[in-house]
């Protein structure tokens, strides 16, 4: 599996939060890959572990998202965009093997494809104003 279809899968897994509960989604995951049979086991793995340390660092990374979303609230944003924006995110701060502009391109480029009018330039806009926050961005701040 390549790191496009890896990134979009684990797309879909951080789009059902926001539908679910954070108790509700282990049984979640399971309906998902269940619906995946063509998928090897090992790239099952590799996208339940990127969704899961999405999930741990869920608080973080929004965190993030808020302090640049000027004039938006988390609830207001598009669940898509929302989503998309949370994993990009991820991928800027903790995933080291994604370069950030990698990040925010595949970012984009998903919003074209999932989401509404508008929706990657959103999503392209947000994300740069996490790139240029005051602070450094630094991975693996947690």
């Amino acid at each position: 599996m390549n790191r496009r279809e890896l990134r979009e899968h684990t797309f879909k897994l951080v789009f059902h939060l926001e539908f679910h509960e954070l108790e509700d989604m282990p049984i979640q995951l399971q309906y998902y890959f269940d619906d995946l049979t063509k998928i090897e086991e090992k790239d099952k793995e590799r996208i339940k572990k990127r969704y899961k340390d999405i999930e741990c660092k869920l608080e973080k990374i929004d965190e993030k998202i808020s302090t640049v979303a000027k004039g938006w609230t988390l609830g207001r944003m598009g669940k898509v965009d929302l989503s998309l924006i949370r994993l990009a995110v991820y991928e800027m701060l903790y995933d080291e093997e994604v370069p950030v502009g990698v990040a925010i391109n595949e970012a984009v480029e998903l919003a074209k494809i999932f989401g509404q009018d508008g929706s990657s330039s959103f999503v392209n806009g947000l994300l740069a104003k996490v790139l240029l926050l005051d602070e450094p961005l630094e991975r693996n701040e947690i």
